[in-house]
């Protein structure tokens, strides 16, 4: 290869790891063609995967400040570049592999840092984007529902007081007007009981003077029954004595 066209090469991973996510480092050895097609479509646009020279691709891993690559750039080489959903690319890449062993995962990098075949299999087994931003939407959405219903909970307390002070207020119009509601017409009641009250006194005074007359009149009844029967004795004494003589 002409200098000239390593330098272009080389260029070029540079650019496929500086607009890339992450990057696996796969060995590709013993896969054919076709299988190397039907694993790009498998990756669809969450990666891009490029068989590259290892030389070419360490100089292109200097370049852009990856380091960690050079002891994996063994063998047969190929980089999925993961351009979308980083756990999608990486459980696209692990089902592959196990359905196709001659695939091995060698590792990769992700946010900078280099990782090995065991952190992408966790990698793989992490819940994938929409997922995440689903269960995260839901929770936002819950605790946005928690807050209108907190906002709204004294409004409609409000509401509800209003609704039943103006009920109240068409069954007794003097509460508008600032007055004590149905309870004022107590007071004439008090007023009527008052007089009531005062006969009630004064048939019980009529009562207790009524009754020593009527005491009196049953003595004086008494000492003329008294008096007409003691003259009738001595009647009957003097007629006695006229028929002795």
């Amino acid at each position: 290869m002409a200098r000239a066209d390593k330098q272009a090469a080389v260029a070029e991973i540079v650019d496929s790891f500086n607009d890339a996510a992450g990057a696996v480092l796969t060995e590709y050895r013993g896969l054919t063609v076709k299988e190397l097609q039907d694993l790009r479509r498998s990756l669809g646009e969450h990666a891009d995967y490029a068989v590259v020279k290892n030389t070419l691709a360490k100089l292109a891993a200097q370049e852009a400040g990856i380091s960690g690559f050079d002891e994996l750039l063994v063998g047969p080489t190929a980089i999925a570049f993961l351009n979308g959903d980083v756990v999608e690319a990486a459980k696209g890449l692990r089902d592959f592999a196990k359905a196709h062993p001659a695939l091995i995962i060698k590792g990769g990098y992700l946010d900078g840092k280099a990782i090995d075949a065991k952190e992408v299999a966790k990698l793989a087994d992490l819940e994938s984007r929409e997922v995440l931003l689903g269960k995260l939407a839901g929770a936002m959405l819950a605790s946005l529902s928690q807050a209108v219903y907190l906002l709204n909970a004294p409004i409609a307390q409000a509401a509800r007081l209003a609704g039943a002070l103006q009920a109240k207020a068409e069954q007794d119009p003097s509460i508008l007007a600032g007055g004590a509601g149905a309870a004022a017409p107590a007071e004439p009641a008090a007023e009527e009981a008052a007089p009531a009250a005062e006969e009630t006194t004064e048939e019980s005074t009529a009562d207790s003077t009524e009754e020593p007359a009527a005491e009196v009149a049953t003595e004086d009844a008494s000492t003329e029954d008294a008096a007409v029967e003691e003259p009738t004795a001595e009647a009957t004494e003097a007629a006695e004595a006229t028929d002795e003589a």
